[in-house]
């Protein structure tokens, strides 16, 4: 039993941490709430660090069967239009990072993870199964599902989400911040967009309160198109009223984000335009990690958004999921087959904490960045215009993640 993990979640934590700790060897009950496995949402950015992970797995045919490599990130004035910098990706970030900066939709690395999950004879896969519970005793861990079946192991990885029961019960029930941003997502086929639109560059528009993203997914063939704003969906509680403040799936409207973005400059406004329908969700999160004791107690750890939910600021949660998972996985591989949880854990938690509480603070930060008005404005600009790549680039996330065998 103590060579066996229970994971809560199936999403792209969750099967990413399964697929590591198989890989060392170690069996796995992965818990998915939902009646199939599957994926919302749309697009996400994977920058070298997180790539590094999938080519160490085996995965780069099959993130290249689906994936785009942009070619460079731009940020222009959401307004003018102007170019305010630019950084290149592509050949420069293999030869600097030795990894692409990847762009892919969140439905196909959720797909290629699967996969390569049901290829691992250790793992077992459990639909309609809700963690209700679990007890956590010297020699392993009880963990009991809302359909009644109970699952013994010898550890417990919550890789739930943001609302993740594991880690309620691990450190108390304490509720989410409700940032005031909401995000508008859709798709947009690069056949519908003119020329320029469609070069293989992730773009950031950014204006006063607002800032739109967009960038090539799915072999270039689809532009993922990202615009969030200032203003709250509804009334404290994070959804339109009535609504289920844990859903990515309110229905938006066209004119709604139009109208809160203001004038937009005719490019941006072309990229807008292109897409068919808008769904949008309130940005949720929680303060930044504060220790280490927040990310494991015991036998029992939290990866992902369970331990340390993002804004999208810095294009890093399914990265730092990844990250968590691997550190798990290199752990879990030097035990030998007599893996000793808690030690496992506190070692997992002492390496990964400080890093994530730093990606936190800095998405949080940039946020504040990206919606600037007034003097900030001004400085970020001419920033930007002095500093232009090196101040895009970020040597000490790209170059990831740490060894937590390297000490």
């Amino acid at each position: 039993m103590n060579n066996k993990v229970v994971v809560a979640g199936g999403g792209i934590g969750g099967l990413a941490c399964a697929l590591a700790l198989s890989r060392a060897g170690v069996e796995v009950d992965l818990l998915e709430q939902a009646a199939a496995f599957g994926e919302v949402g749309a697009g996400l950015q994977l920058g070298p660090n997180a790539v590094r992970v999938l080519d160490a797995w085996g995965l780069t045919e099959a993130l290249h069967a689906v994936a785009a490599f942009p070619e460079a990130l731009q940020v222009r004035d959401a307004h003018r239009s102007v170019t305010l910098g630019r950084m290149r990706l592509g050949a420069l970030s293999r030869a600097r990072y030795g990894q692409p900066y990847a762009t892919i939709h969140r439905v196909d690395l959720h797909g290629l993870l699967l996969d390569a999950v049901r290829l691992e004879s250790r793992i077992r896969l459990h639909l309609d199964s809700r963690l209700a519970g679990y007890e956590e005793r010297p020699d392993g861990v009880r963990v009991t599902c809302e359909n009644e079946a109970v699952y013994e192991a010898g550890a417990l990885v919550g890789a739930d989400g943001l609302w993740s029961r594991v880690r309620s019960e691990m450190l108390g029930a304490h509720p989410t911040r409700v940032s005031g941003h909401l995000a508008y997502r859709g798709m947009v086929s690069a056949d519908d967009l003119p020329g320029l639109l469609r070069e293989p560059v992730v773009t950031a528009w950014l204006g006063p309160h607002v800032h739109v993203v967009h960038y090539p997914v799915r072999r270039s063939e689809w532009f993922n198109v990202v615009a969030v704003v200032e203003g709250m969906l509804g009334h404290g509680h994070g959804g339109p009223a009535g609504s289920d403040p844990q859903s990515w799936s309110h229905e938006a409207r066209q004119t709604d984000l139009l109208r809160a973005l203001g004038p937009v400059c005719p490019d941006l406004r072309a990229m807008l335009g292109g897409v068919g329908e808008w769904k949008l969700w309130a940005l949720n999160d929680r303060a930044p990690v504060a220790s280490a004791a927040e990310h494991a107690r015991g036998r029992i750890a939290l990866l992902g958004d369970a331990a340390h939910p993002l804004r999208p600021y810095l294009a890093q949660g399914a990265a730092m999921a990844i990250e968590d998972a691997w550190t798990l996985g290199r752990l879990a591989d030097e035990a030998s087959g007599q893996p000793q949880w808690a030690s496992i854990f506190a070692r997992y938690a002492q390496t990964r904490w400080q890093r994530n509480a730093r990606v936190q603070s800095r998405s949080q930060r940039n946020g504040t960045i990206f919606h600037a008005s007034g003097a900030l404005r001004l400085a970020r600009n001419l920033a930007m215009a002095v500093a232009g790549e090196s101040l895009m680039d970020n040597p000490w996330l790209y170059s990831g993640p740490p060894d937590p065998l390297a000490d």
